[in-house]
C-alpha cells in the first residue's frame, strides 16, 4: 500500500506492506487524513537510524475488515480515528499507557491502517472526509484547553496568540458558538481577516502593542501555544486572577517569569495535552450540534506530501492541511 513514512533520516512516500489484524482491531481504509505539528517533529525524536514509521495522528475511512471478537462496528461503517490513545476517561492528568498515534506505532498517512476498534468514532455525516480527517488533535487539544481545562463561559474574553493554527481556527470557533468575545493575534493581515470571518471579534497584529490596544478589553482567559515569543506577552494583558492555558512551544520551549509579578496577580497557569475519549466525543456532539466545519486550509493528494510538510513548517497555513489517498 501507499503511505508516507520516514526511515533512516528520510521522508519518503512510497510502498508498504498492508497491516494485518490483531485481536480487538479493525482494519481502516483511509480517505483522507490530516497533518499536526507533530509529524515535523517526529522524524526528529526518531533519528537518522530509525526504521520505517508510517507518519500520521488524525484519518477518517471506511472500515474494510474486522477482527472476530470486534461486535461494536461493521464493515462498511464509516468513521474518524482518535489519536489519544487509551486516555478513555476525563481525568487531570493522562493514565498510564497513554501515547499519541504515530509514535511508536504505525499512524495514518496511508492507504490502509490497523487500530483498535475503541480508537473509532463515528464519522458526523455533516463532515465531507476532507473535513472529517481533522477531527484529531486539533479539536480534541482545542476543545479540553477551552473547556476542561479554561473553563470559558459565555460572556467572557479569550485571547489566542497566532490566529493560523489548526487548534486556533477549532477555537476561535467553539469559543465563538459559546458565546465568548474572542480577541487572536496573527502577523498576516490576510489571517487576521480570515480569523473575524469565523467567529473572532477582534484581531491584532503581532507586533502592535497589545497593552494598549487591549487597555479596555478584560481578558479572562489566554490559550496560548506559540510558547516564548508570545507567552509574557499573553500574561501582561490577562486579567489579575485570570486563567493561563499553554498546550505548545511552537518558538521555544523554556521562557522566564516575574514570579513576583504573577503570585501577587493571582493568576492560575496550567498545562494541558490533547484529551480523553469522554472529551473528544464531547467535541465532537458539540461541533455537531453547532453545525461547525473545520476550516481547511488546502488539500494535498499523498503523493505531495511534501510539500504539505513544508507548507506547515513556514507556517502559511490558516487552518488544516489534509491529505487524500
Amino acid at each position: 500500500m501507499k503511505a508516507v513514512f520516514f526511515e533512516k533520516g528520510r521522508l519518503i512516500v512510497g510502498e508498504q506492506e498492508e497491516p494485518t489484524l490483531q485481536k480487538g482491531e479493525v482494519l481502516v481504509k483511509i480517505k483522507s487524513a490530516s497533518v499536526n505539528r507533530r509529524d515535523l517533529y517526529t522524524p526528529n525524536r526518531l533519528g537518522n537510524e530509525a526504521e520505517a514509521l508510517i507518519l500520521g495522528s488524525d484519518a477518517a475511512g471506511i472500515i474494510e475488515e474486522i477482527s472476530e471478537d470486534v461486535k461494536s462496528w461493521h464493515i462498511g461503517d464509516e468513521v474518524i480515528i482518535n489519536p489519544s490513545l487509551r486516555w478513555f476517561d476525563e481525568s487531570l492528568i493522562p493514565p498510564d499507557g497513554f501515547e499519541i498515534l504515530s509514535l511508536p506505532d504505525h499512524g495514518t498517512f496511508a492507504e490502509k491502517i490497523a487500530i483498535s476498534a475503541e480508537q473509532l468514532e463515528k464519522k458526523p455525516a455533516y463532515l465531507s472526509w476532507e473535513e472529517a480527517a481533522t477531527i484529531g488533535i486539533a479539536p480534541l487539544t482545542g476543545y479540553r484547553a477551552l473547556f476542561t481545562k479554561g473553563e470559558i463561559k459565555k460572556g467572557q474574553t479569550i485571547f489566542i496568540p497566532g490566529a493560523g493554527s489548526g487548534v486556533a481556527t477549532f477555537i476561535i470557533q467553539l469559543a465563538h458558538k459559546v458565546g465568548a468575545r474572542v480577541i487572536v493575534t496573527s502577523r498576516s493581515a490576510s489571517k487576521r481577516e480570515a480569523a473575524l470571518a469565523i467567529g473572532a471579534d477582534l484581531a491584532l497584529d503581532t507586533a502592535a502593542d497589545w497593552q494598549e490596544a487591549l487597555k479596555d478589553e478584560v481578558i479572562d482567559l489566554v490559550i496560548d501555544s506559540v510558547g516564548e515569543a508570545t507567552f509574557n506577552r499573553s500574561l501582561q494583558v490577562l486579567k489579575k486572577g485570570g486563567t493561563f492555558v499553554t498546550f505548545g512551544a511552537t518558538t521555544a520551549d523554556i521562557t522566564s517569569i516575574n514570579l513576583r509579578e504573577f503570585f501577587y496577580g493571582q493568576y492560575n497557569l496550567k498545562g494541558t495535552t490533547l484529551g480523553s475519549r469522554e472529551e473528544f466525543r464531547k467535541c465532537i456532539q458539540f461541533m455537531t450540534e453547532h453545525n461547525i466545519h473545520p476550516i481547511i486550509d488546502v488539500v494535498y493528494n499523498i503523493e505531495e506530501a511534501q510539500k504539505a510538510f513544508e507548507r506547515l513548517q513556514v507556517n502559511e497555513q490558516f487552518g488544516k492541511i489534509v491529505l487524500t489517498m
